[in-house]
């Protein structure tokens, strides 16, 4: 029995998995990414659950919750947008197909309730008809040769992309500013300075270089610093070898 939540959630569906090992992936996939409601279209009966243990691991509560349903539009009767995963176009498809990032796009921007992503038997995939019980489609772009992902992969996919737009990720620094970056380019340019590395008019287009470069690579504090002890270190060595050498 579905239980109204109108709480943010994506909502995992299978509709006719063949292979227990396969669900039992998708159980581990979704935990991974923090998605925890899994319904199939099928009957619990018809999967072996030490099959589905073994490669669920640490995810098999997900499996134990799982939800059972006669059709995907039984199972997505309380969510308010239903995906359908597809890898083929056709007339008879959704006349426009999701990329996973834009579909990661129209999630982020749903206030709340349940979004279904639905994936199809591992073989055939969803047929036109459970394809036209969703609202849209989402495409995962793959070669034309071998095409078909895994089920658990396709699943581990859009779990991604779903857990980017709830984890804002960052970097786990914070880049050093433009002014904070000169100061560095400065540095860099007074030490090949030293070492008779420009001509006259050389220097401006050099420092242009590194700071274009660096900002690109968006560096830390703690790296600007070694980039600057890193040139400084070199310009002391070509001075202290210069003097040797007179």
């Amino acid at each position: 029995m579905i239980q109204e939540d109108k709480q943010k959630e994506a909502v995992i569906i299978l509709c006719r998995p063949e292979e227990s090992r396969n669900v039992g992936s998708v159980c581990r996939a979704m935990k991974n990414m923090d998605i925890h409601t899994l319904r199939i279209v099928g009957k619990k009966a018809d999967y072996d659950e030490e099959k589905v243990s073994v490669l669920s691991v640490h995810a098999f509560d997900i499996w134990q919750n799982a939800e059972f349903f006669d059709s995907i539009t039984e199972a997505c009767a309380d969510c308010t947008w239903i995906c359908g995963t597809t890898r083929r176009r056709g007339k008879n498809r959704k006349d426009w197909l999701l990329l996973p990032e834009e579909f990661a796009d129209r999630y982020s921007k749903i206030p709340q309730g349940k979004t279904a992503i639905v994936f199809g038997n591992e073989r055939t995939g969803l047929t036109d008809e459970e394809l036209s019980e969703c609202n849209s489609g989402i495409i995962i772009p793959s070669n034309g040769r071998d095409g078909s992902l895994n089920l658990s992969h396709a699943v581990q996919i859009l779990c991604y992309t779903v857990f980017r737009t709830q984890h804002k990720i960052s970097a786990g620094y914070t880049p050093v500013t433009q002014e904070r970056l000169s100061k560095t380019v400065t540095t860099i340019g007074d030490n090949l300075q030293k070492m008779g590395f420009f001509s006259i008019t050389g220097r401006p287009d050099m420092e242009l270089f590194w700071q274009s470069i660096l900002s690109r690579a968006s560096i830390s504090e703690s790296e600007a610093k070694y980039i600057e002890k890193t040139f400084t270190k070199a310009a002391g060595l070509f001075t202290k070898q210069q003097n040797k050498d007179e």
